[in-house]
């Protein structure tokens, strides 16, 4: 299997870079080929825009869909894009992991799928979404996370609110907006507040849910 891991930490020290060494780790030893695009050590800019582009279509009118559906057709996507468009071509599965900031994605991740996830390249131009999407069958995606509140904060009678609507516009609306299996996420909950023992507990939790990865059902 081809994992590709889109790790989004500024700190190689944090937990959430400790659950992206451990899943590196946990498919290498079963001979899974893996492949980390650590988007800070990466310097990977969020915001898409012209530079996205070789060259574009309409310099009177700059519409960022369209000029990604005419690079596409065209090859003209810049290097840095295109090299992440390969990575996700020959991954099997995906894995977002992240620090949960704001109920969502970092910036620089929510950047990464914007501005790989093109028009072109995963959907539009005749390519279909959610159960047509590109990647039905045969690419899955999953979740990584940790939060800064305790698990109880994220119930449906919690102050935060429920988790599965939290991550609704990330599972449904990228994973599975592409076609991919939309897997169950792994969260650590508040790693910052536990004990090294809580947290070594996580780590291998972390690996018993990866070794589930071949019996979990899509989300949707």
């Amino acid at each position: 299997m081809n994992v590709l891991i889109v790790h989004a930490h500024p700190e190689k020290k944090s937990f959430s870079s400790a659950l992206k060494d451990t899943a590196k780790e946990y498919f290498k030893s079963k001979g899974d080929t893996v492949v980390v695009s650590d988007l800070y050590k990466m310097n990977f800019q969020p915001t898409g825009g012209k530079s996205d582009f070789k060259d574009i279509e309409n310099r009177d009118f700059f519409k960022y869909q369209m000029e990604q559906l005419n690079a596409f057709n065209k090859d003209l996507f810049d290097d840095i894009i295109k090299k992440e468009m390969l990575k996700v071509e020959a991954a099997d599965l995906i894995i977002f992991n992240f620090p949960l900031w704001w109920f969502s994605l970092p910036a620089i991740l929510k950047g990464w799928v914007d501005r790989v996830f093109a028009m072109g390249f995963c959907y539009g131009a005749g390519k279909g979404v959610y159960e047509k999407g590109v990647y039905r069958g045969k690419k899955k995606g999953m979740l990584c996370f940790t939060t800064g509140g305790p698990d109880f904060s994220y119930t449906e009678d919690g102050f935060n609110g429920e988790m599965n609507k939290i991550l609704f516009h990330i599972n449904h609306g990228m994973l599975y907006f592409v076609g991919m299996d939309a897997l169950p996420y792994f969260t650590a909950f508040g790693p910052a507040r536990k004990s090294d023992e809580e947290r070594k507990e996580y780590l291998e939790n972390y690996k018993k849910h990866l070794g589930k990865i071949g019996e979990f059902k899509s989300l949707f």
